[in-house]
């Protein structure tokens, strides 16, 4: 299985908008303070937007802030605002993937494999991920 480093930036990136929903963020802190490199940052952030994750505002009072409630936003919206498809079997969708004789229970399998995962990732939410007020480790409750 592989997670893009899309779907890694924007869950991190939303995490740092999470950790502060007071305030807006600009692109530059957040790929500062996440290690992330800031043009890439930038193109995915504009697929949050597009995708209801975030809001903006631009000036210089300007930024980026969660377009919902942490406890409301998951691992498996964020995948799928960036990536679309959650698991491809050679860039193919699995609802199109068959085999034919000794292998065609295969395609199941993948299909078994793709739905625990958004079940897994559905269940999890950007605030469970964050540390609690008291600086506990994060509610590891939701997985």
């Amino acid at each position: 299985m592989h997670i893009s480093a899309k779907a890694d930036y924007a869950t991190r990136a939303l995490l740092e908008l999470a950790r502060e929903p007071a305030r807006p963020l600009t692109c530059e802190s957040i790929a500062s303070s996440q290690g992330i490199p800031f043009r890439f940052l930038k193109s995915v952030v504009g697929e949050l937007r597009r995708a209801g994750l975030v809001r903006s505002q631009r000036g210089c009072e300007g930024g980026y802030w969660l377009g919902g409630s942490a406890e409301e936003i998951t691992l498996l919206d964020v995948s799928r605002a960036v990536d679309g498809a959650l698991l491809t079997l050679r860039g193919d969708l699995l609802d199109d993937v068959a085999y034919p004789g000794a292998a065609a229970a295969l395609p199941d399998v993948w299909r078994r494999v793709e739905s625990d995962t958004a079940a897994l990732l559905g269940r999890v939410t950007l605030a469970s991920l964050l540390p609690a007020a008291d600086g506990a480790p994060a509610r590891r409750g939701a997985a």
